[in-house]
């Protein structure tokens, strides 16, 4: 049987879930202990689960009533260690409620629960504006002859030395982030345990911004046509929701119709994307990570050859300059593990990254233990907007080199961002400086081709042909803006841009090309059916034959016309499809048929495919409407509609595929367009190309050709 305190619980608890008020005020006024009387199991008080449920007005009339003598159990923890001001930080509606808390307890303002937070920074982490910005207000009073640290240590940094701003920025709170970065600007250059400063976790999170998600072209088109009217993000729980103006009761009226889940999901969308890149450029003008960067190292030379008995190494391993000689056999951790590759014979494909011959990496430096500055992880997640803010603020920050000794191309092509990567191509003389150079195991931009993270994922690619078609692609782009003795340079493995290549996709091409067997295969039967049916159903004409003259009966229905064409030409694509297909089986699979030859063809046998099954239909739909030509013309309509029902399902299935496949075959239609005659008089802008390396050339002299795995960073440009 319950006891008296269990009874009491349950009736206070279940009057908190009701929200009946007066009988929560009344079982308080009965009890000794009043609203501070502890009613669950984590140490919870009244005024805890009031302030809780959000039940403002509750909250100050538990307050009212309080005795003078109860004001020192205002500040009970549960067992989470957070006070009732720690509660009413969570939400805005219960502002007033905390005002009157700190009238009755200032203390409450200072204490912590057990991870470290204090009220202002529960209210930071939840994203509440208003409340935060009350908490702001009083933190201020008490802090007026602090310093900025001992403001930090008091009330904005929790143990794990995360401050209100990374918070804020974590929770994706983007619009009170940037009312702190403004309130607080000793905040933001400030790391947490993991050195992390604002901008780098901001640069982490591709998704909170337009340029980092994927969508389709519906959601792209509507995400352009919404618009926000109004922002109430200071004064509500959401950020940067439309706040619709009324005018009257019948546009408020028309406008609550006309609103869709879809639309204010969109609004709502595109709002954050707004207040994430705001936020982004109040952050940047304080980032000066960039300046921390590693030494350009020149190695003389290009390497295009393995001979030779590397005199620059003495008998202790040891190079010129003093340092470990690189030698095959180590093993380099990059973040996470890289492809491993043993003399180009075996080969494996794994899930994170390339396992090399680098050595293991010396994170020494503040800027090496982040892993890397805002510049370079903005550029590997793909958030296009932070690049061209940081490199618009500050223009020569594009010249970093982190500890791997690479520059933001390599990063850029190493985690498959090509948009950042032709950002940075297009200008001219960015390209010059950056092109040319190799990191220290001697990789140069075509090395890191095969060289992937293992965060990559190859978006919206159907098939490993078509993903291994994108990376030989990828190779050809970089082919494009690098010097033509690269593609032969050699790195410290001794291997060639393509010898890399190979072997990091040795697995992917061998998958390939099963898949495209397999495809292949299952496209000739259905071809092969599908002409055996055309050519059957060419013998057996509608209505059959005049026994006197041979003829078709109904040859002078225009249906029957109908029927002939669609028949020879079913035929006719099927058995086209039928030969395309066959030219795949034969075909010897190498690495360079994968880039243009085989999709070309896999992309035709599936459109003569295609086109003969919707012949097919139409004459099997003639046919039958030749048999019944009498008959109702409702009768005509459904029966296209049947016979058209397969069609669509094929190509409702197969459309992801073949939009890919489209997709993929605009490289060739690039180069014709390239090889076609152009007037000198119509402006075009060619991509850049070797041209402009060879200008560089004639300006350099010998002393800057080094054929060896080279940090060809001093030559001349």
């Amino acid at each position: 049987m319950d006891s008296y305190d269990d009874k009491l619980n349950r009736e206070l608890y279940k009057a908190l879930m009701k929200g009946d008020e007066q009988e929560v005020i009344q079982l308080c006024l009965s009890i000794r202990e009043g609203p501070s009387r502890i009613m669950t199991i984590h140490m919870d008080t009244v005024l805890h689960m009031a302030t809780f449920s959000k039940q403002a007005d509750l909250v100050l009339k538990l307050l009212e009533n309080l005795p003078e003598t109860h004001l020192n159990k205002l500040t009970r923890q549960n067992d989470a260690g957070n006070t009732i001001l720690h509660e009413a930080a969570t939400s805005n509606s219960t502002t007033n409620a905390a005002r009157e808390m700190l009238n009755k307890a200032p203390e409450l303002l200072s204490l912590r629960n057990l991870q470290g937070e204090t009220p202002i920074f529960r209210a930071a982490r939840y994203g509440k504006h208003r409340v935060f910005e009350f908490l702001a207000d009083e933190v201020d009073k008490v802090c007026a002859k602090m310093t900025e640290e001992q403001r930090i240590d008091a009330f904005f940094r929790r143990t794990d030395g995360t401050t209100i701003l990374h918070i804020s920025v974590l929770a994706e709170h983007f619009v009170l982030a940037g009312l702190i970065a403004t309130r607080y600007p000793y905040l933001i250059n400030l790391p947490d345990d993991d050195g992390m400063t604002a901008l780098q976790l901001l640069s982490c999170n591709p998704l909170a911004f337009q340029s980092g998600c994927q969508h389709g072209f519906l959601k792209k088109l509507i995400s352009s046509l919404v618009s926000r009217k109004g922002d109430n993000s200071k004064a509500g729980d959401d950020q940067g929701v439309e706040v619709w103006k009324p005018i009257s009761f019948v546009s408020d009226f028309v406008k609550s119709c006309w609103r869709s889940p879809m639309l204010e999901a969109a609004r709502k969308e595109k709002a954050r994307y707004e207040s994430a890149a705001k936020l982004a450029g109040l952050l940047i003008p304080y980032d000066t990570s960039w300046k921390n960067t590693n030494l350009r190292e020149d190695r003389g030379k290009p390497k295009t050859h393995r001979y030779g008995s590397r005199a620059s190494l003495n008998e202790k391993g040891l190079g010129r300059d003093g340092s470990q000689s690189l030698s095959l056999g180590k093993e380099e951790t990059e973040n996470h593990q890289e492809w491993s590759q043993e003399n180009n014979k075996s080969f494996t494909e794994k899930g994170g990254e390339e396992e090399g011959d680098e050595p293991l990496e010396d994170y020494t430096t503040p800027i090496i233990k982040t892993g890397e500055t805002p510049l370079f992880l903005a550029t590997m997640s793909g958030i296009r907007e932070i690049v061209e803010q940081i490199l618009d603020v500050h223009p020569q920050a594009i010249e970093h080199i982190n500890n791997k000794g690479r520059n933001i191309l390599h990063v850029a092509i190493k985690y498959r961002q090509i948009e950042i990567f032709n950002l940075v191509v297009s200008n001219e003389m960015l390209a010059r400086r950056l092109i040319t150079k190799t990191d220290k195991w001697g990789n140069s931009l075509l090395h890191m081709i095969g060289k992937k993270s293992s965060g990559y994922l190859a978006e919206k690619i159907q098939s490993p042909a078509l993903q291994l078609q994108k990376e030989l692609l990828l190779f050809e782009r970089v082919k494009e803006v690098s010097r033509t003795y690269f593609i032969k340079h050699l790195n410290e493995q001794k291997q060639t841009p393509e010898e890399l290549f190979a072997a990091t996709y040795y697995e992917l091409h061998n998958s390939a090309t099963d898949w495209l067997k397999r495809t292949s295969e299952n496209c000739t039967i259905v071809a092969v059916l599908i002409a055996t049916v055309a050519f059957a159903a060419a013998y057996t004409i509608p209505g059959g034959p005049n026994q006197t003259t041979g003829l078709p009966l109904l040859l002078s229905q225009p249906f029957f016309v109908i029927f002939t064409l669609t028949d020879v030409i079913s035929l006719t694509f099927s058995l086209t499809s039928v030969v395309t297909f066959l030219s795949i089986l034969t075909s010897s699979f190498r690495l360079q048929d994968f880039k243009n030859s085989l999709p070309q063809k896999l992309m035709l046998g599936f459109t003569f495919l295609i086109l003969s099954v919707s012949m097919m239909m139409v004459a099997f739909a003639a046919t039958i409407v030749l048999m019944i030509h009498k008959k109702e013309r409702w009768t005509k309509i459904v029966l296209y509609a049947v016979a058209f029902l397969p069609v669509t399902l094929f190509a409702i299935s197969y459309s992801p595929l073949y939009l890919s496949l489209l997709e993929a075959c605009k490289y060739p239609f690039k180069l014709m367009l390239k090889a076609c005659p152009r007037c000198d008089c119509v402006p075009f802008q060619p991509r850049m190309n070797n041209k402009l390396l060879e200008d560089e050339n004639r300006r350099g002299d010998s002393s800057s050709i080094k054929p060896h795995k080279s940090h060809s960073n001093h030559n001349p440009v």
